[in-house]
């Protein structure tokens, strides 16, 4: 029986006996076969009490989760080898994409399994060419106490030339992809381009002491530890829906941002499900799903956002445009001196 007809067959039975079907050994040996991730915590709950029923009750495939982060996705990978992926579809940040795309441990799509890729931004299509597409992008411009700043920050450049923030400043640190989206963005502000990492640098320096994280930036916010920082939009909403005074702008010069790229694993044993759950995802559906539970920017055009949620997802429609485009091969061939040099200004 081909792929297509057992798909088929799942999904008949799906609609006729329900999801109990799915307890059929057979049927259910067919639908494990597609191995998805996600990361831990309230990640792992949506995608388990939402996404995935979600997507299930629409293809009558039921997905293995697999949880982890970027780097451990990367070493599994290597250690499986190309011919024996351990996932189907997997969903990381674009600065492991990069390489493991490089490697050829991704299959570049076919968009004829993908009709939805067709509706997407072209934030979301342009920087992998074709082989992904970005599925969640969740904007960081700058956010604030408003109880701690005098007058709202409007650029990028506020954070030096503003002296009521000097010491309170929060940054993430090098390890983080917006430490280095930072960088970037230093060098491009006060230099010839993204690439222009000494004079990045040399502004960087300027900054004085910062606060740095790795990952969490909200506790510094909400304890008035920093009173700026680069900040995703989600997370200040949810600050702000807490009771928080905090509030976040889109910076004139454009804004970062945390991407999670979705690629089908080469040689994928669950290839058409694999593409099921990607076109899912990239749908209006699974768009508005994920927007109303992360107040993540919706990256299909057909999805709008609801009056209710504009306040805590204001990055939609024309301003889908100003996010910056990053040099992430760059920022890998140079990680270690990335390291180096930024920790002898901030601090490990």
């Amino acid at each position: 029986m081909t792929d297509f007809n057992r798909r088929n067959m799942l999904k008949a039975l799906v609609a006729l006996g329900g999801a109990t079907v799915l307890g059929v050994p057979g049927v259910r040996a067919q639908a494990e076969q597609l191995v998805i991730t996600t990361y831990g915590g309230s990640w792992e709950k949506f995608w388990r009490d939402i996404l995935i029923p979600a997507f299930t009750e629409e293809s009558g495939v039921e997905p293995q989760l697999d949880i982890g982060l970027g780097r451990v996705y990367t070493t599994n990978l290597r250690a499986a080898g190309k011919d024996n992926p351990p996932y189907s579809c997997l969903m990381t940040n674009e600065i492991y994409s990069t390489v493991l795309r490089d490697e050829g441990y991704f299959e570049k799509l076919d968009l004829d399994l993908v009709p939805n890729y067709a509706d997407l931004y072209p934030v979301a299509t342009e920087a992998s060419d074709g082989w992904a597409a970005v599925g969640l992008i969740s904007p960081i411009g700058i956010g604030y106490r408003t109880d701690m700043v005098s007058e709202a920050p409007t650029s990028w450049k506020d954070l030096w030339d503003n002296p009521e923030l000097m010491g309170r400043l929060g940054l993430y640190n090098i390890q983080n992809s917006a430490g280095k989206m930072f960088l970037m963005l230093t060098s491009m502000i006060y230099g010839s381009g993204i690439d222009d990492l000494e004079t990045g640098f040399a502004k960087l320096k300027e900054l004085g002491p910062v606060y740095q994280t790795d990952f969490n930036m909200s506790t510094a916010m909400a304890t008035g530890e920093i009173a700026v920082a680069p900040f995703d939009f989600g997370e200040i909403a949810r600050l702000r829906n807490q009771g928080l005074p905090v509030e976040c702008i889109i910076p004139e010069e454009g804004l970062m941002m945390w991407d999670q790229t979705f690629n089908i694993c080469a040689n994928s044993p669950a290839r058409e499900q694999a593409y099921e759950y990607l076109n899912f995802v990239l749908g209006p559906q699974g768009q508005d799903l994920l927007m109303r539970e992360f107040f993540v920017s919706p990256v299909n055009k057909t999805v709008d956002v609801p009056e209710d949620l504009q306040r805590d997802v204001p990055v939609s429609g024309a301003a889908m445009e100003q996010f910056i485009k990053w040099d992430w091969k760059l920022m890998n061939s140079k990680a270690e001196e990335l390291a180096r040099r930024w920790n002898e200004i901030f601090g490990a």
